[in-house]
């Protein structure tokens, strides 16, 4: 993660209430479903376990993470460590935090003097406007942000992320349309050490997972970007719309092998009853998810914290 983690696990006031409300499609669906089973419950049986699977798995939490889940209380079971529906219920909560917690990012052991994230994605997943607001972000926090629009073949996309770059206070690269990305993105990189830029922000242009010459071109720039600076890119991120569901775990193997993802962006968490595909992801490649996007204005891109996460769904009480 660019620079210090200090405030990491540290809930701003307004952030969990903000996030149990984005997540009450998911909680209805999941854990409310997951309650109402377990409501009234005097024996754990088969039937419980069978009703468990069939609500784990319409929640899109996969059949790899749900099969741990059920084999894991089934044991504890046959141990004597769950009797009661509440225990099943905190034996839920705990493994789905530990999933989570499975895949989080190490700290760098030093940090470069520009840091490169490369952005990627399909379209509609709301790649160019998580941009902007990572560059909102940081441009906050006293980083001088540089944003490269290597999305050259959709002028939309460098239109917004000029707004977005004038009212952050960013530095932006872009080009004609239909220049190669390529060498924007080396342009956008020598400006970065020029003007001194403490990160590089770079828009990609959305393409299909199964288009093998645009997933070819995302190397090519790999490439480039580790020539002109050390290690980058830093950080490849690939934004997921969360309303896919387990379409999202398709795109990103794909995207893992082209690109090099390092870490996950879901977006669309709001409204949406799928966000039980972030375990399933997690689970099955192993790929972190860094920022959660559960609505539209620039405060509601959070850093993602596995316990508040996961807290949203089981303690709607709890407040912030």
């Amino acid at each position: 993660m660019l620079f210090s983690r200090k405030d990491k696990g540290e809930k701003k006031p307004g952030i969990f209430e903000r996030m149990r409300k984005a997540l009450a499609a998911t909680k209805e669906q999941f854990v409310g479903r997951i309650e109402g089973i377990l409501l009234g419950k005097t024996a754990i049986d088969e039937k419980l376990f069978e009703e468990l699977e069939g609500v784990l798995l319409g929640a899109d939490l996969g059949v790899k993470t749900t099969t741990q889940i059920i084999s894991s209380i089934r044991d504890q079971q046959k141990r004597g460590a769950i009797e009661t529906a509440e225990e099943v219920r905190t034996s839920i909560r705990s493994q789905l935090i530990a999933i989570l917690q499975s895949r989080q990012p190490a700290e760098p052991e030093a940090e470069p003097p520009q840091e490169v994230w490369m952005i990627v994605g399909v379209n509609g997943t709301g790649k160019t406007t998580t941009v902007g607001k990572l560059a909102a972000k940081w441009s906050l926090e006293g980083k001088r942000v540089l944003v490269c629009a290597a999305d050259t073949f959709r002028p939309a996309a460098i239109e917004q992320l000029a707004i977005w770059a004038e009212r952050s206070g960013s530095e932006l690269v872009k080009s004609r349309l239909g220049a190669d990305p390529s060498a924007v993105l080396h342009d956008a990189l020598a400006a970065a050490e020029a003007r001194k830029c403490d990160l590089v922000l770079v828009d990609t242009a959305g393409r299909l997972h199964t288009r093998s010459n645009l997933m070819a071109e995302l190397e090519k720039m790999r490439r480039v970007a580790g020539r002109k600076i050390p290690g980058a890119p830093h950080e490849v991120f690939l934004i997921l719309d969360a309303t896919t569901g387990q379409n999202g775990l398709q795109q990103a193997k794909e995207f893992l092998k082209a690109a090099g993802v390092t870490g996950l962006i879901v977006t669309k968490l709001d409204g949406t009853a799928k966000g039980g595909v972030l375990f399933s992801i997690i689970q099955e490649l192993k790929i972190p998810v860094r920022y959660i996007g559960i609505g539209e204005s620039l405060e509601d891109l959070i850093e993602f914290s596995p316990e508040s996460f996961v807290d949203s769904l089981f303690n709607p009480e709890k407040q912030a």
